[in-house]
């Protein structure tokens, strides 16, 4: 068999292809012989090759898409924002990239995936966790926050943005999800970390504004990168 020359050529074809077809059908509805027919010409086992199953390319195309478009990388060497505000902007950045909102809303619940789940907690501790960490330590240099607990803080939001708040994990009514955030924005002023501003709040009442009771998928939210949210469904070698 030939050698294949440029393997990173090969994955960005496979993640191309697979993003789009996430996209527009679904996660779930997207099976491996679908990815590998819109590929042209490439086989199943060189898909096989680089991705164990349809998780593992979801995770792949999950931080492709958070790097493509990294909300903390954008506010990082803004000298204009202090890192509270920095944060804050991060947010907003999030929540405005729709690409990444629509690839959530046609997940399953991740429930129904624990491998996917777990993967979802180890690429927020690698990627989502130290972004946290060096706003907060930032911030308690220029006094924008003030907390002794930059490193559990760091490690704790990225677990309750993505699970806790997630409806398709913990069911929740619109009502009591607005309660979470408001108790999470409370939990975190007391921390020293006021991160929940009149604008922050706006945005989450938006968020919520959309959403039907009690069944709706929700998009991201608003403190969470997609990547960590309900991207879920069987992912057989089959499929």
């Amino acid at each position: 068999m030939a050698r294949n020359k440029h393997p990173e050529r090969t994955v960005e074809q496979i993640l191309s292809a697979a993003q789009r077809l996430f996209l527009e059908k679904g996660y779930e509805e997207t099976t491996i012989q679908d990815i590998v027919d819109a590929l042209g010409g490439m086989t199943k086992g060189a898909v096989y090759h680089h991705f164990k199953s349809k998780e593992e390319i979801l995770d792949a195309v999950s931080d492709r898409m958070f790097l493509a478009n990294n909300p903390f990388e954008a506010v990082r060497g803004r000298t204009d924002l202090n890192a509270l505000q920095k944060m804050r902007e991060a947010i907003h950045l999030n929540q405005a990239d729709e690409d990444r909102a629509r690839m959530t809303a046609s997940a399953v619940p991740l429930a129904r995936n624990p491998r996917l789940l777990l993967e979802m907690i180890e690429s927020n501790r690698r990627i989502l966790t130290p972004y946290y960490r060096e706003l907060l330590e930032e911030g308690n240099r220029d006094s924008s926050v003030c907390t002794p607990y930059a490193r559990e803080i760091a490690e704790l939001l990225p677990l309750l943005t993505s699970l806790w708040l997630l409806p398709t994990v913990f069911p929740a009514t619109k009502a009591e999800m607005r309660r979470k955030f408001d108790f999470l924005g409370d939990m975190l002023e007391r921390m020293g970390v006021p991160l929940m501003d009149a604008p922050t709040r706006e945005l989450v009442d938006a968020f919520f504004s959309p959403l039907s009771e009690p069944d709706s998928r929700p998009e991201p939210s608003p403190l969470s990168e997609p990547d960590s949210l309900p991207e879920a469904g069987p992912a057989e070698k089959e499929g």
